[in-house]
């Protein structure tokens, strides 16, 4: 079942997450819908916040190996870099955050076992954006105060259902 992607503005999206104490079917099922969802929404990453249930579940596919986080943290966080930004929630907006050029995370995969992750570049990124999601962190507010006052017209936008694409990149892109 492909959930509907909830945008800024949403109050799932600022609460913070309980800790998965079981994995279930209702569990396995929400991963599986979630990477429905992700792929329809040709992302790299979903946390279950931003479908609207407040659990500390993440999924990420870079296209090398999707990965199931389940009550991840991250253990290990070196050097620093800004990259260009996107989320799901926020649809159409970019922006330059800074984030850990390396990290280190451990999680529980489907199956209930414990495992840790060394990743840097988009994998790293990605990680630390999901579990943000975690902490009802998102990633506009890891910019600057003014650039967040430049962007107002296009978060009051996001806010009230609509898109920052406009027809043609939706579909040269794929993105919805």
């Amino acid at each position: 079942m492909k959930y509907r992607v909830l945008h800024f503005g949403e109050e799932p999206l600022r609460a913070d997450s309980k800790a998965v104490t079981e994995i279930t079917d209702d569990i396995r099922r929400l991963v599986a819908d979630m990477f429905e969802t992700m792929n329809e929404a040709k992302g790299v990453g979903l946390a279950a916040p931003q479908v609207g249930v407040n659990v500390r579940l993440a999924i990420i596919d870079i296209g090398e190996n999707p990965l199931v986080l389940i009550n991840p943290r991250i253990i290990k966080s070196t050097g620093k870099e800004t990259c260009d930004e996107g989320c799901l929630s926020f649809p159409g907006l970019t922006e330059k955050v800074e984030r850990a050029k390396k990290v280190a995370a451990e999680a529980t995969d489907i199956d209930g076992s414990r495992y840790q992750i060394e990743a840097e570049g988009l994998l790293a990124r990605a990680i630390q954006h999901e579990l943000d999601h975690l902490d009802g962190v998102l990633f506009i507010d890891r910019i600057s105060k003014a650039r967040k006052l430049q962007i107002k017209h296009e978060l009051e936008m996001i806010k009230n259902g609509e898109s920052l694409f406009d027809d043609e990149e939706e579909e040269e892109e794929g993105l919805l």
